[in-house]
Order: C-alpha cells, then structure tokens, then sequence
C-alpha cells in the first residue's frame, strides 16, 4: 500500500470538475494553486475541454500529457467510480473526493462508497474522503481545498487532521491568521473510505515540518493500531485531539454527518490517556493548548507562582490550579528578600505576588522585571502567570516582553485585562513577540497542567 507521504508530495495534479467558470469550486482550485506557489503541472478534467487560467482541460485523464500523482475530484458521486478506474489505468497515486452524498446520505449513496473502497484498493491508490474539502501541504503549496487562503498556505508547524468538510476549512482560515497557529500539512478525513486518522498520525509522526499534532474526529475505528500509532507519535511531538459526538445526542449525529460509528467515550478517554493523547473538549482549549507548546518550555513540575493586580483573579486562579493537581510554589526567602525592593507590604510578596499600588510608586517595568527575574532565579518555581490591567497600551508591554524572551528559563503565561481595545493591542504585541496569552489567566493554568501531563509522560 502507498504511503500518505507519496500522495502528499504529490507533483503534478489534475482536477476532475474543473471549470472556466471563476465562482466554480473547480476554477478556485486552479486560482489556489497558482496563488499559493505550487510548482507542479496542473491539468483540467472535463468532458466539454476548455481551460481557464492557462490551464489546459481534457476530456478524460488518461488523454493527460503527463504523469498524474493526485486527482481532486469535484463532481457527483455516481461519476466518481468511473473516473477513479480511469485514474488506475493513469497510475494516479492519490485522489481525493470532496463530493458529498456517499455513506452518510444512506443506502444508495453507501453502495457507491464500497464500490469506491474496492477499486481504491485493487489499484493500490490512497482515497482521502468523500466529503472532504482535502489536502494541504504548505512546504510544496500543493491544496485541493478551493476553500484555501494565503494565511492558510503560509508554512507553519502544526499538523492538523479532520473527520469534516467545511468545518477544517473554516477551522484553518481562522487559525491561519495567527502565526502560532499555522499549519504545516492539513489532512480532511471525510468519510474515512481509505486515508483514517491512524494514517494521519503515522503520516505526521514522521514529518519533520509538523512539530505539534492537532486532530478532530468523530469516531475512531481500529482503536489498536490508532493508540500504537499515538503512543509512537507523542514520544516524538504533542498530540492534541477534539473530539466530537462525546454524548449521546452528538454521537447520533454524527452518523449522519460522516456515516460515523459510536464508541463508548468514557473507554476512549481511559486509553487516550495511556497513550498519551491530550484530549480537549472545546475548539478554543485545542487553540490554547496549541498556542502553550509553540512559545513555552515544558514544565519541570507543577508548582506555579502568581504576579497580579487582582487578589480575585489570584484566587480563581489558584481555584483552577487546585482542580488540575497544581500547588502553590512556596517561595525561597532570598526570593522574598529581592522582593522587598518593589513590594512594600510583607503578605503582598507572598505567593501570589500583589503588585498593587506599589506599582504606582516604583513604575511598572521596574516592578514587574524585578519580580520575574526573581521568580526565574527561584528552584521552587516551574510555572508563572502574569496577570496584568491594560490601562496605558502597548509600550508599557516592551520592556517586560524584551526582558521575558531574553530570560525566562521556565513557562511564563500572561493574561491581561481591561478595556476591550486596549487588552486586543496588547494581547497583539504579546503574540507579535511569541509569548504565549490568554484572556483569563485561568486557561493558562489548564494549558500549564496539560503541558505537564505530557511532558511527565515522555519523561517517564
């Protein structure tokens, strides 16, 4: 059997549907590929001919002037069949099919899926879908997603797989436009009728552009060979997985979203565990987390330190640490004694550090580097969550974020609060400078505790 890797460093590409018709699904994806950099032949399919953007059509693949290495196929699903056995007879090595109407619309549509299942086999092509918006890989600019913008080709290292269409196009187009969160290869499961998520795990254990593993799926369905496979690629690289279909309401609908299979989820969560899997409910904790692994060391352990301006924010903080096996780090007394300098009142020095309103008499950059640089110093300390008020803008950020890049030796997870305009500049410049921040510091406390989860799991 073909490997994922050959599909996806796939050179030349043809594309069944494709049209001269510029709002056409089968014209944007000759536009993508041209805009995003792709240095391979493309090739149109169509029975009428014609071409669009200088891109030849012909009637059938097999009349292609060149070798063919992946197929994209936008058509209905009853032409599917015969222009697969026509890209066996091409030696085409991948396809996908985004057409929708397969196992998940019933019966009729199921047989076509088996039929497709058979003759994917038997010419040893690897099927990525139906139902599928595709393939991205932003080394090469190869995409069969018409769905896909410049921020969404622009290389990154996040290697993200899909059981769903338009939900990964829309998923990457948000994350696309936030450097940390760019891609490296984007895989879309679809209806799984060849390509599942143990191949995309495999694939992307083995990438060296992919340095994090982001999946969402609906079912899982050699539950075996995908723990193996987990368990080899988190030795190597975080592996974040959205699941969906959790309760029973959910899991019944997807079996008619991607013709999924239910799976009992307490079961799945206890393995995932094992193996290492760090599992999230929600889309915005896969982008926390995501956003945790990219600008922030491991953690040692799990002692955390607070720097704040909000007793109330500490103590929710604390809350949250508590709920996820984190503790208060208990302070050196050298540290204490450093603190003096810019914390007045004794129990403001203790942890959580209070900040305020000695701030107001020693400024803030002196105030708040004085005390992280006495953190960082501190052997009691593997974790900091500074809480700060977006009252003055960005500038007030500069030195501090300077001081950070250059000196941290340990996580440093920032929150900042206030008015909306001014937390969205600052929060800005943080990313600007890959420091890793939140809205509420409470989801750096949960990013904190999952980071720990894994890095105690490949450490032993």
């Amino acid at each position: 059997m073909r490997s994922v890797k050959e599909v996806m460093d796939a050179k030349n590409i043809a594309i069944f549907g494709a049209s001269a018709d510029p709002f056409k699904p089968g014209a944007l994806l000759i536009a993508t590929l041209q805009q995003s950099g792709f240095a391979g032949r493309i090739a149109g399919i169509n029975p009428k001919g014609g071409e669009f953007r200088n891109v030849r059509f012909y009637p059938s693949i097999e009349e292609v002037p060149f070798d063919v290495d992946l197929a994209a196929m936008i058509i209905p699903p009853p032409a599917v069949p015969e222009a697969l056995k026509a890209c066996a007879r091409k030696g085409v090595k991948g396809v996908v099919i985004s057409s929708e109407g397969f196992a998940e619309s019933g019966v009729d549509g199921g047989a076509i899926q088996k039929e497709i299942r058979s003759i994917l086999r038997s010419a040893d092509i690897r099927g990525f879908g139906p139902n599928t918006l595709g393939l991205i890989n932003t080394e090469t600019g190869m995409a069969t997603s018409y769905f896909a913008n410049r921020n969404m080709l622009t290389p990154g290292s996040v290697g993200f797989a899909a059981q769903s269409g338009i939900f990964v196009g829309a998923l990457l187009m948000y994350m696309g436009a936030f450097p940390v969160y760019r891609i490296s290869k984007g895989l879309g499961l679809g209806n799984k009728v060849d390509v599942d998520e143990c191949d995309a795990m495999e694939y992307f254990a083995d990438d060296d552009q992919t340095r994090i593993i982001g999946m969402y799926l609906e079912d899982i369905r050699d539950g075996r060979r995908f723990l193996r496979e987990a368990r080899r690629a988190v030795q190597r690289k975080p592996v974040i997985l959205l699941k969906g279909g959790r309760s029973e309401a959910g899991s019944s609908v997807t079996a008619s979203h991607t013709a999924s299979l239910a799976v009992n989820d307490a079961v799945l969560a206890g393995a995932l565990r094992q193996a290492g899997v760090l599992r999230v409910k929600k889309i915005d904790e896969l982008l926390a987390l995501i956003m945790g692994f990219q600008w922030a060391p491991l953690p040692r352990g799990n002692r955390i330190a607070l720097v704040t301006f909000s007793g109330a924010q500490s103590i929710m903080s604390i809350d949250q640490a508590s709920e996820n096996g984190l503790v208060l780090a208990r302070l050196d007394p050298a540290t204490m004694k450093r603190l003096e300098t810019v914390i007045s009142t004794e129990p403001k020095r203790k942890n959580p550090v209070d900040t305020y309103p000695d701030m107001n008499v020693h400024g803030f950059e002196k105030t708040s580097i004085t005390i992280l640089e006495a953190l960082f110093d501190d052997e009691n300390v593997d974790g900091i969550f500074f809480i700060s008020f977006a009252a003055y803008g960005v500038d007030m950020f500069r030195p501090l974020a300077d001081f950070v890049r250059e000196k941290a030796n340990k996580p440093v997870f920032f929150s900042i609060l206030g008015d909306p305009d001014h937390v969205a500049g600052c929060r800005s410049f943080l990313m600007e400078q890959e420091l890793p921040v939140f809205d509420y510091p409470e989801t750096g406390v949960q990013v904190f505790a999952r980071m720990l989860q894994y890095a105690r799991y490949v450490n032993g």
